[in-house]
């Protein structure tokens, strides 16, 4: 049996890290699509409306360009103040992204294969491979921030294309913000591999600017990358099952956890490991369970609710 190798890159708050460690296969062969699944839907042509029957064109369409995926129903209340949301946000990207509504109760094979448990399920597809985002209807702001870790995400991957917008005209490419000369050096070390630099590089952003958010997610990001490196999923989970109370094992295991995506779990391994501890080990499992927080996004209702059982696991 192969072995799941830890992911090397930056993903936030979404399992976007994990993307290549999980889904090591190519995509599953798809029946063949009606083009017409790049054409439906809005008269933008970045928001379509697809079916079971699409989803071949929307995995060959995601070699090009993000697809955002939205399975919603009629009958949905979150869904009614989501969607609007997501077809603002991804109609704002100009031709970059493509938002495909999936209507839940009449395509039960997206459903499924989206493992779309509750609705509103957003997910994305990039470069034929597909990747949970979130579920329920988040504020906009946080949206916001997820669609912008899919571009760069996918930028990665070099998947940089659009789709025409509008009457047909070709898509107009947003102004970049500029990015700090720090956070930039911390970028080309992580594509590098080189995490020592991107750590130096990260702290000493904070050391000039104490409040800067950016930087300490990304020094929480980078240092976990450097802890996973070099080593394979199950290493790490074995070690974690055979040395149930070795903080180091466990840490490491609520890493994994994190970088595919799995926030509750990490948060749950790592409190707890908080309520069987003293001392410095109690100290450096809370410092670890804060880097997660960071990672994950501090306004994130899961972020929330560990806090709250982290405080009464410390006072």
């Amino acid at each position: 049996m192969s072995q799941e190798h830890v992911p090397a890159s930056l993903g936030g708050a979404v399992d976007l890290s994990a993307l290549a460690a999980r889904h090591q296969q190519a995509a599953s062969p798809q029946p063949e699509a009606a083009p017409a699944a790049q054409s439906q839907g809005a008269a933008t042509g970045v928001v379509i409306d697809i079916t079971d029957a699409d989803f071949g064109a929307v995995v060959e369409l995601s070699e090009r360009v993000p697809v955002i995926i939205d399975i919603w129903a009629e009958w949905c209340g979150p869904c009614k103040q989501l969607s609007p949301v997501l077809e603002r946000l991804v109609e704002a990207q100009r031709g970059r992204l493509v938002l495909a509504k999936v209507d839940a109760d009449r395509n039960p094979q997206l459903v499924q294969a989206f493992n779309a448990q509750s609705i509103p399920t957003v997910a994305a597809v990039i470069g034929g491979r597909p990747a949970p985002l979130f579920t329920g209807a988040l504020p906009e702001e946080q949206v916001r921030d997820v669609l912008e870790q899919v571009l760069a995400f996918a930028e990665q991957q070099g998947i940089t294309g659009s789709v025409p917008v509008g009457d047909g005209e070709p898509a107009g490419e947003p102004e970049p913000e500029p990015v700090p000369p720090l956070h930039q050096e911390a970028f080309d070390a992580i594509e590098q591999g080189d995490y020592e630099t991107a750590i130096a590089a990260f702290e000493k952003a904070i050391a000039q600017s104490p409040r800067d958010a950016e930087a300490i997610a990304g020094l929480a990001q980078v240092r976990l990358l450097a802890r996973l490196q070099g080593r394979t999923a199950d290493e790490i989970r074995a070690a974690a099952a055979e040395r149930p109370g070795d903080p180091e094992a466990q840490m490491l295991a609520a890493d994994l956890d994190l970088s595919g995506g799995h926030v509750e779990d990490a948060f749950l391994r790592l409190l707890d490991l908080i309520g069987s501890l003293t001392g410095d080990a109690k100290q450096d499992v809370r410092l670890r369970l804060l880097d997660h927080f960071e990672i994950v996004g501090l306004d994130d209702p899961r972020v929330h609710a560990a806090r709250r059982r982290l405080t009464t696991l410390l006072y």
